[in-house]
């Protein structure tokens, strides 16, 4: 069987799970909509918690950016390992005892203010269209190399998958999805990377693999690679080229915004009681190091297989793998010198490589133009980051039932983290726009009609980022994450651990938080895109990076504004008070 047939029965054998699931799940209720009836065992929710935030960037993307930054990429790792850490011991558990359905619920009652609510319902909907931009982009790459459908025709098959369990089983449905999507995910994650731990060390453990010897050879793998990417030009596998400040900040900034992310947040409302939170969050930590401990091995893996296929290769003879992913143009190859002879080192092959797909007349010349001749730039390969998990099995010649599951979990990595946030969109505006708003009056049968609705909007929105993408999946999460940090974190954590915030300052600290980091982010990357490197910004913080500096005017504003204004009332003492009692 090819592997094109063996990807198809994967593939629609996983999407005929997740609607089953959302068929057997369907929500009745807006508790059952918006958090699963508060039902919810502690382990699945670790694995539903687990698919949730392991979206297309972890999965698809992370180990491709470590690939080629190297031990740049680690503040991918750092950022979003520690800030699970930091979520669930400063505010899962609080949040839970509360008790409501949605972040911007806390908000809006803790700060006793509609203009609170609604100033957090914009900050969580800019942060979740943002994340949502990434995981569409996700679901567009693997449909169109896997199945060989056009990319629009992909996103719209994925749209209308998420569409059927997210409207239809609301939370409820989307939390056991959750579950059948992790364990897909792990195990297509897991097996190409055990796979070819044994292949190039000979050491089943990807984790151990990574820093073992290579196989018939005293050489390490790390050395290796130092040793060829500097040879080709790039810096040295192992070293930083980034600043000290703008490392700090990017780690500082993902750890913070995951603190934020209104989509796993609302994973600790589904369980029963606050120490399931706690226990369940510990269960998700479990689930999330699988994967966040195999990346980095998998990254320098898909580097060194990656150099070994192409370079010094004839175009004409180039691997079957070359020529797939060249077929939708996320790998492109530019002879420089006509002599039929792929190379591959620093440098850019083009001079427009800014990363979005061929257009749908397939005219690739519109997207990359060719270099002017410049002797010191002799590189004539450029690639997409976000392929390298997915063409790794390609490039390490594994079976095609691998290389299948790999496309089925690239998928639910993608899916379960769109759900996730579509729902957030949906019940921001259904209950606490409409129903704690706009119109109180609603019945609770209105009230999941217009849940309903406003998530097959929000799909839609979220299907013209996937036919538009805005950039790399991680760098794109990477915003999200920046402006979760400026924003709705500094008015959780105050919310909980400052009977003294008030909503005047509440509500200065998330604007001004949000106009800086969304400006700074818009300016560098899309306005003056020319200008996005450190020389130009400020104190060497990059657009990655520039949330945590967000995060600290919010709170600053926040403290500032706050003295000018009375202390909240008795009840909302009272109320954080009760909150944080164990």
């Amino acid at each position: 069987m090819s592997t094109q047939e063996l990807t198809y029965i994967f593939v629609g054998l996983s999407f005929a799970l997740y609607i089953g699931i959302a068929i057997w799940s369907r929500a009745k209720s807006t508790s059952d909509f918006y958090v699963a009836g508060k039902g919810v065992h502690p382990i699945a929710n670790g694995m539903a918690t687990a698919a949730d935030w392991m979206s297309a960037a972890s999965f698809i993307s992370m180990a491709g950016l470590i690939a080629f930054m190297g031990k740049d990429g680690s503040v991918y790792l750092m950022g979003w390992t520690g800030g699970y850490v930091l979520l669930a011991l400063l505010l899962a558990p609080y949040l839970r005892k509360f008790g409501q359905f949605t972040v911007p619920d806390f908000i809006g009652t803790r700060y006793y203010s509609k203009a609170a609510r609604l100033v957090a319902v914009v900050c969580l909907i800019f942060v979740s269209f943002t994340y949502v931009a990434g995981q569409m982009r996700g679901v567009g790459i693997v449909f169109s190399r896997f199945l060989e459908v056009d990319i629009n025709v992909g996103v719209i098959i994925g749209m209308a998958i998420v569409f059927f369990y997210a409207v239809l089983g609301g939370m409820k449905g989307i939390t056991y999805t959750q579950v059948a999507q992790y364990c897909v995910l792990i195990f297509a994650y897991l097996v190409p990377a055990i796979f070819i731990s044994i292949l190039m060390t000979g050491n089943p453990i990807p984790q151990l693999g990574f820093g073992d010897t290579l196989v018939d050879s005293s050489t390490y793998l790390l050395d290796k690679l130092d040793k060829v990417t500097t040879e080709l030009g790039f810096l040295a596998y192992t070293e930083n080229s980034k600043s000290t400040i703008d490392i700090f900040c990017i780690t500082a900034a993902l750890m913070f915004g995951t603190a934020g992310l209104p989509h796993v947040i609302v994973r600790f409302f589904t369980v029963p009681s606050v120490r399931d939170a706690r226990k369940s969050a510990g269960y998700a930590l479990i689930f999330i190091a699988l994967l966040y401990t195999t990346a980095p091995a998998v990254g320098a893996f898909a580097r060194m297989n990656f150099i070994d296929s192409i370079q010094d290769q004839e175009y004409s003879s180039a691997p079957a793998w070359f020529k797939n992913w060249e077929g939708i143009g996320l790998i492109a190859w530019n002879d420089k010198n006509s002599d039929g002879i792929i190379h591959y080192s620093a440098g850019n092959a083009f001079e427009n490589t800014r990363p979005q797909f061929i257009d749908a007349e397939g005219d690739f010349g519109q997207r990359l133009t060719n270099n002017p001749s410049d002797e010191a730039n002799q590189n004539e390969i450029y690639i997409d980051k976000d392929i390298m998990v997915l063409a790794n099995p390609e490039i390490a010649k594994l079976p095609g039932w691998v290389i299948a599951l790999v496309a089925a979990g690239g998928l639910a990595a993608a899916l379960s983290t769109a759900a996730g946030l579509l729902l957030v969109i949906s019940s921001s505006i259904s209950h606490d726009l409409l129903k704690k708003t706009f119109k109180p009056n609603i019945s609770e049968k209105q009230e999941l009609f217009y849940a309903r609705c406003a998530a097959a909007v929000a799909i839609i929105i979220a299907g013209l980022f996937g036919i538009y993408p805005p950039g790399f999946v991680a760098q794109v999460v990477a915003f999200a994450f920046g402006l979760a940090a400026a924003t709705i974190f500094p008015a959780l954590l105050l919310g909980i651990f400052s009977k003294s915030m008030n909503k005047e300052g509440a509500i200065a600290g998330m604007l001004s938080g949000l106009i800086f980091t969304a400006s700074y982010i818009i300016y560098y990357k899309f306005i003056n895109p020319a200008f996005d490197n450190s020389s130009h910004w400020i104190m060497g913080i990059s657009p990655e990076g520039i949330g945590f500096l967000g995060m600290l005017i919010n709170f600053s504003v926040a403290a500032l504004v706050a003295k000018f204004f009375a202390k909240p009332p008795q009840e909302v003492s009272e109320m954080v008070e009760m909150i944080r009692q164990p």
